[in-house]
């Protein structure tokens, strides 16, 4: 049995089905989550919700929900135990970049991100894939499933923002997956997603990131300082790696109770997830690919002294950008 119709066969003996996808998330986890929201029509699953935890900040993000009409609740909002079963796509664990507590055990895995198993009736998880859309491409196909205009556009700027623009080791499924959805996808909504504006708080993060940037050798670590959009992070990561000379960059910034890291690296030497773990593993969740990864660490006493947020991120600082080029194995 090929693992399409493997999962045909677990959304078949289920009445109901919560979507979760990760905190934060992408075109890739929320074109994902559509995908497997159609396959599930497809198969009279009758109750569906598609669920998120933290927040939707990256103004792509946003733009891609608004105009791809995805109707999304919160984690808070949703008593995931109330169905009969739970999905996860783009991530495979309960508790690692997620609200979802350890003690659920989810129904069906979707990913192709490395990590641990979560022991789930019905898991494909292929590290091999650039993109959780790619799989799903390919379960459409197979299972012969009806693509939508909508839900060809969505898997189409997803492929691309999770890859293909990027370059960043994009594998012949990418491409071929792109290929695949073309056809029936409404490009005039995704030169519309492409031209989402900046808001003002990611503007500012990113410049904070430019001012505060630290080189040695080829990598560099900047702070975005504190800012209530996650997303600021990635965004001031990829840009900053378009200066010269650099390769491997670490934004970081304090959200919420807690300081989250965004990592990227096209350094083929440097395997990024990796690096991060070495760098920060004891201290919080981290990790990801060879290419990008990211990580959460939770501010602990320090979250309640909101009046020396610069001392704090001083303080910081300073430990952080000693453990990531020590990680790298750069000295001053």
């Amino acid at each position: 049995m090929s693992r399409a119709a493997e999962l045909v066969s677990v959304l078949e003996a289920t009445d109901s089905l919560a979507i979760v996808c990760h905190d934060n998330p992408d075109p890739d986890c929320l074109a994902s989550a559509l995908a497997l929201e159609a396959i599930a029509n497809d198969h009279d699953v009758g109750e569906l919700t598609i669920t998120y935890g933290g927040e939707i900040s990256h103004q792509q993000n946003r733009a891609f929900v608004n105009m791809l009409d995805i109707s999304l609740q919160t984690l808070s909002k949703t008593a995931v135990d109330e169905y009969e079963s739970v999905s996860f796509v783009d991530h495979t664990r309960p508790g690692a970049n997620t609200e979802i507590p350890t003690s659920v055990t989810p129904d069906i895995v979707i990913d192709h991100h490395p990590g641990e198993s979560a022991n789930a009736a019905f898991e494909d998880v292929r590290t091999e894939y650039g993109a959780t859309a790619t799989i799903f491409v390919e379960y459409l196909s197979e299972l012969d499933v009806d693509l939508s205009s909508r839900l060809a556009s969505a898997l189409l700027f997803a492929l691309h923002r999770e890859r293909l623009d990027f370059v960043r080791d994009p594998t012949r499924r990418e491409y071929e997956a792109a290929l695949a959805v073309y056809p029936k996808a409404d490009l005039e909504i995704l030169e519309q997603l492409y031209g989402s504006a900046f808001t003002p708080g990611t503007l500012d993060a990113i410049g904070r990131a430019i001012a505060s940037r630290e080189r040695r050798g080829s990598a560099l670590i900047a702070s975005v300082g504190k800012t209530t959009e996650t997303d600021a992070l990635p965004q001031a990561a990829d840009y900053l790696l378009n200066l010269e000379g650099v390769d491997t960059v670490l934004a970081y910034g304090i959200v919420g109770d807690a300081i989250r890291l965004s990592g990227r690296s096209i350094d083929p030497r440097v395997n990024m997830g990796e690096t991060l773990i070495a760098a920060f593993d004891e201290l919080g969740a981290v990790g990801g690919h060879h290419d990008m990864a990211g990580g959460r660490i939770e501010l602990g006493l320090f979250a309640d002294n909101d009046e020396d947020t610069d001392e704090l991120l001083e303080f910081v600082g300073s430990r952080l950008t000693k453990r990531f080029f020590d990680a790298l194995n750069l000295d001053d």
